[in-house]
């Protein structure tokens, strides 16, 4: 069993393009010898945003704190606490802070997703990380 304050666990900033005032704490995962999932909790700046992208693996996503939107494909959806987003494997998303405190969420991706290449969608002028 492992136990811990999730302020406890280092923060650090995505470093992925595309993404911008962007920060992740691994809750849970390898470090933990989780076997199957990976609790992830991440913090988006007023004005941030993860990069539009997308991967062949689902995850699931539960709204903390602060107001976002969440791009499904082409269709935007407001989210805000309690609300629970899922995301289908190669689904096109991204989430944007629309509000003027931190954007927080968890987000559960599969064990077996870690280290998998992520795909930015070529609207970002990016190409695949």
């Amino acid at each position: 069993m492992h136990v811990a304050n999730a302020r406890s666990i280092e923060q650090k900033q995505v470093d992925m393009e595309g993404a911008m005032g962007c920060h992740v704490r691994i809750l849970v995962g390898e470090k933990q010898s989780a076997p199957n999932f990976v609790m992830r909790q991440f913090s988006v700046e007023p004005g941030g945003h993860t990069p539009r992208h997308f991967h062949d693996y689902e995850h699931e996503v539960y709204v903390l704190s602060g107001k976002g939107q969440v791009l499904d494909g082409d269709q935007w959806h407001t989210i805000q606490p309690g609300d629970v987003v899922y995301v289908a494997p190669n689904d096109v998303h991204q989430f944007v802070n629309a509000g003027d405190t931190n954007f927080e969420f968890l987000c559960l991706i599969p064990s077996s997703a870690v280290g998998k290449n992520v795909t930015v969608v070529p609207e970002c002028g990016l190409e695949s990380r």
